[in-house]
C-alpha cells in the first residue's frame, strides 16, 4: 500500500500514526494492496480556501476527501483486480481544526486526527453520511476500525 503524507500545516503531527491508521483502515476494508493514497495536512487558511472552492463552505473544515474515479477503486476480494494500482485519492486534514474539535470532544488532538483519517478513507471508498442510514453505517464502521487499530497498537 503506497501512502504519501505531507505535513504543510506548521503543526507538529505524528505522521507515522496517521499513516498507520490509514493503512489499518484500508487493510481492514480489503482494499487492493497496490492502492495509492495521499494525505495532506494543511493550515487553517488553506483548508478554508479548499472548503470554499470545493464544498461551498464558509471557514475551515476538519477533513476533505477527494476520491479519484470510483471505477478505479478495488473495493476488496470480491472484485477482480488488475495489475494496475488503484488511485484512491487524497485526504486533506487540518490539525488546528482537529485540535479545537478534540478539546470539545474531550480527547487528544492526535485521537481526533486518527478519527478524521479513517473518516476520510471511508469517504474515498464511497461511504457518506448525508442520510441517517448512511450516517449510522459509516460512523459504526469508523468506530469499529478505530477500535481495532487502537487495540492492535496496545499489544
Amino acid at each position: 500500500m503506497s501512502i504519501e503524507i505531507a505535513n504543510e500545516s506548521g503543526v507538529a503531527v505524528d505522521t507515522d500514526a496517521v499513516l498507520a491508521v490509514a493503512r489499518h483502515a484500508l487493510d481492514e476494508m480489503g482494499v487492493n494492496p497496490l492502492a495509492e493514497l495521499s494525505v495532506l495536512l494543511v493550515d487553517v487558511d488553506y483548508m478554508t480556501e479548499l472548503n470554499h472552492r470545493w464544498m461551498g463552505g464558509d471557514g475551515p473544515t476538519d477533513v476533505l476527501a477527494f476520491p479519484m474515479d470510483e471505477g478505479s477503486v478495488d473495493h476488496g476480494p470480491g472484485e477482480v483486480s488488475g495489475s494496475e494500482p488503484a488511485l484512491l485519492g487524497d485526504i486533506v486534514l487540518c490539525p488546528e481544526v482537529a485540535a479545537k474539535q478534540a478539546a470539545t470532544a474531550g480527547h487528544t488532538a492526535a485521537d481526533e486526527l486518527h478519527l478524521l483519517t479513517v473518516h476520510g478513507v471511508l469517504h474515498l471508498l464511497g461511504y457518506d453520511h448525508a442520510e441517517p442510514d448512511e450516517e449510522r453505517e459509516m460512523f459504526e464502521l469508523q468506530s469499529r476500525l478505530l477500535a481495532g487499530w487502537r487495540a492492535a497498537r496496545a499489544r
